[in-house]
């Protein structure tokens, strides 16, 4: 297990009762949507304008996030094509009273580059 997080810090939120399920810990409905957001970030800024998800790959829950952790999302650009980005994404959590932090979640997410009709278009340049 890494013991601190890849990537840029993409997205931070503090996990909250509404955002539980049946056992009282948080969704992973609600991880997986909070992940998306926190690559979306990576793939517009790369992008320079709209991107839409098209693929969630190999992702994998190593601990569950319980109300009150602080949840941050740290994304790192792993493959562009010529209209796709891969993201990696990992969500860690620091837990009170402890200050450390713990890697619950990593998953791939694919973007894709879309213009204002929502069709594909080519990632900008990089300058």
């Amino acid at each position: 297990m890494q013991d601190k997080p890849k990537g840029t810090l993409a997205l931070q939120t503090i996990a909250m009762p509404a955002d539980t399920n049946a056992n009282g810990d948080i969704f992973g409905g609600w991880l997986m949507s909070q992940m998306d957001l926190g690559g979306a970030v990576l793939a517009w800024e790369r992008a320079r304008g709209r991107v839409a998800t098209v693929a969630v790959e190999a992702m994998t829950f190593l601990g569950p996030v319980r109300v009150g952790d602080i949840v941050s999302f740290y994304a790192t650009m792993a493959r562009e094509g010529t209209t796709s980005m891969t993201i990696e994404i990992e969500a860690w959590v620091r837990r009170h009273p402890m200050e450390t932090l713990t890697k619950v979640t990593d998953a791939r997410f694919i973007y894709v580059a879309i213009d204002d009709s929502g069709r594909k278009r080519p990632l900008s340049p990089v300058e």
